[in-house]
């Protein structure tokens, strides 16, 4: 299974960017996909989780409200809108992926997930 982000960048506070993660390599439905981040000096954290229905999501307090992650049709892309970008958004985000139904607390454990991409920056300035 491999996993490629795309769409990191530059942006000011209070702009937007769309992240998108392509699935390649996989034999069976990957059940669980999710977006972590990790900012200089800190822990790799979960932001944002999808399950394969497609529309059952989950978000860390931080973002909620703010992020919205999606699928398309063919689960083949995962995406994540971010709006309304604050500097303590900046970080390295990457997309992750696990073949088993996790219980919806564990959606946002990075222990919990087998496949992971090579990581794409965002960086958000005042």
């Amino acid at each position: 299974v491999q996993l490629v982000e795309s769409g990191g960048g530059s942006v000011q506070t209070g702009g937007s960017l769309k992240l998108s993660c392509s699935v390649t390599g996989y034999m069976y439905s990957l059940y669980c996909m999710g977006w972590f981040r990790q900012a200089p000096g800190k822990e790799r954290e979960g932001i944002a989780g999808i399950y394969n229905d497609g529309w059952t999501t989950y978000y860390s307090d931080p973002v909620k409200g703010r992020f919205t992650i999606s699928q398309d049709n063919a689960k083949t892309t995962v995406y994540l809108q971010m709006n309304s970008l604050k500097p303590e958004d900046t970080a390295t985000y990457y997309c992750a992926a696990v073949p088993t139904a996790l219980p919806w607390y564990f959606l946002l454990r990075r222990d919990k997930y087998e496949y992971w991409g090579q990581g794409t920056q965002v960086a958000v300035s005042s």
